[in-house]
């Protein structure tokens, strides 16, 4: 039976966990960390998380400021919000998928706080790839549209990290993703439906076409298992930076798919 009030402890704790937003303590009360049925609110998650860059979006292009600046304003936010978060576990994957010709020195590299080669590249095309795909989208939409795109992305950037969670073992152990608890199977069929019931809305009532619609979330449904598969073959399973390197790639496919669409 659906209980609204542990749903809305799944967000807090979700939103918490996605980003440096404090929230309130009620919501944490018993709370032993384990994400494992909280993973389901992770689309509504992200959608919370990026509204202030959505706004920003929105705004920005209402007042015909520059869609190059306005993109970087926004992904900056985005940024500042999550605390980088996923922005690290793309660059660790990155070092330790390029670097580790074993699975235990990967698993090493990806635990080195030092940013390598691959990570730098990593991280550069991350942000421009995101900033020049959205600001080529913004002048095609309304500047309402505009946000309403950016969270779209969200949301289906945020469920792409449950379903990668949940499609492989730890890598490891004592890493964060396992001591924070395998997903339930009801918890993540609830976060796939709701993040991509969610993110299709939020595409047509943005004013994107159809085929963009169709685009980005079979960009979304494309990614997530050829990446889940490769880190697989690398490492034998997930761990948290592989987590946040689903959502970065995930947001850069999707990107890329509206602007190429739109």
């Amino acid at each position: 039976m659906f209980d609204i009030r542990d749903f809305m402890d799944d967000v807090a704790r979700s939103v918490a966990f996605l980003s440096r937003i404090h929230m309130p303590q009620r919501h944490f009360v018993n709370f032993d960390g384990r994400l494992s049925r909280a993973v389901r609110a992770f689309p509504l998650a992200g959608l919370l998380i990026v509204l202030p860059a959505a706004a920003i979006v929105s705004v920005f292009s209402a007042l015909q400021v520059s869609p190059l600046f306005t993109a970087f304003v926004a992904v900056a936010v985005q940024a500042m919000i999550t605390g980088a978060l996923h922005e690290d576990g793309l660059c660790d994957t990155a070092d330790g998928l390029g670097g580790g010709k074993t699975k235990e020195k990967a698993l090493v590299i990806m635990k080195d706080s030092r940013i390598g080669s691959y990570g730098a590249v990593a991280l550069i095309l991350s942000f421009g790839l995101r900033v020049s795909a959205l600001a080529a989208v913004m002048p095609l939409v309304s500047p309402t549209g505009a946000g309403l795109l950016v969270l779209a992305v969200a949301a289906l950037s945020r469920t792409a990290m449950v379903w990668h969670w949940s499609k492989l073992p730890p890598a490891r152990q004592d890493g964060v993703a396992a001591s924070a608890g395998e997903p339930q199977a009801s918890a993540v069929t609830f976060a796939l439906i709701f993040g991509i019931v969610s993110a299709a809305v939020l595409l047509l009532v943005s004013g994107a076409s159809l085929l963009a619609a169709v685009l980005a979330i079979g960009a979304f449904a494309a990614t997530v298992p050829a990446f889940s598969e490769i880190v697989n073959g690398k490492i034998g399973g997930h761990t948290g930076d592989t987590i946040g390197a689903t959502q970065q790639l995930t947001e850069i496919a999707v990107f890329a798919a509206l602007a190429l669409a739109i």
